[in-house]
């Protein structure tokens, strides 16, 4: 999954980046509306925080344009601005969630997989698929019973297959999913994550299908 944090104060971007490349996220940082706007011009992205406070243009009017392009990836504000009229006025630009500073990481990371969740119309925090659950709480997997030991990149492509079946997800948005950690990273390298994923869950009855031409798909999470 690819974050963008929208935030001005570098210490305070940093940290938030850190913390969430460790949960396994890819993170892009803008410091400015504007710099926002441009990313999500070019990128898509899962999920984006966002700071009111912004040099120039503040962070609602961010979110404002967001919406108006049609974007609907879920924001969550993360401000020290804290009164009624200011989560209202966040709410009602468009956020779908709203968090005042000083913040805690991991109730910022429980609100991101909520607020993907609700995105991809999934209610429970285990993606599930035949004896495959993939618990976004605690990064584990478990495979009929018996843990599953998987990479980063083969968590993020399997987490977004699961969340977006019974769709197919492009090589290209499955590499732009993984562009946090690796700026380089090809299709080709895809498919190498593909396949040792599919060995991984060749002992149980998980199949990733290959649509020749535009990326893959699995069956329909069974949650």
């Amino acid at each position: 999954m690819r974050i963008l944090v929208v935030e001005d104060e570098p210490l305070v971007a940093q940290g938030l980046k850190q913390g969430l490349v460790q949960l396994g996220y890819a993170v892009d940082v803008a410091g400015s509306a504007e710099e926002a706007e441009g990313f999500v011009g070019v990128e898509e992205f899962d999920m984006a925080l966002v700071d009111i406070g912004l040099p120039k243009a503040d962070g609602l009017h961010f979110i404002r344009q967001l919406r108006a392009a049609g974007k609907g990836l879920p924001v969550l504000i993360l401000t020290a601005r804290d009164s009624m009229e200011d989560t209202v006025s966040g709410l009602d630009a468009g956020a779908d969630d709203y968090l005042t500073k000083p913040y805690r990481l991991p109730e910022v990371a429980a609100r991101i997989r909520a607020l993907i969740r609700r995105s991809n119309a999934i209610a429970d925090a285990c993606l599930r698929h035949n004896g495959l659950c993939l618990d976004t709480r605690s990064r584990s997997a478990m495979l009929d019973g018996d843990a599953l030991d998987l990479t980063n990149r083969e968590w993020a492509i399997l987490e977004q297959l699961l969340m977006a079946s019974p769709a197919v997800v492009s090589k290209d948005r499955l590499v732009n999913s993984l562009a946090g950690w690796d700026k380089d990273i090809t299709p080709n390298a895809v498919e190498v994550h593909v396949s040792r994923l599919r060995s991984k869950l060749a002992a149980g009855n998980v199949t990733i299908r290959t649509i020749r031409g535009i990326g893959y798909r699995v069956d329909a999470p069974e949650n």
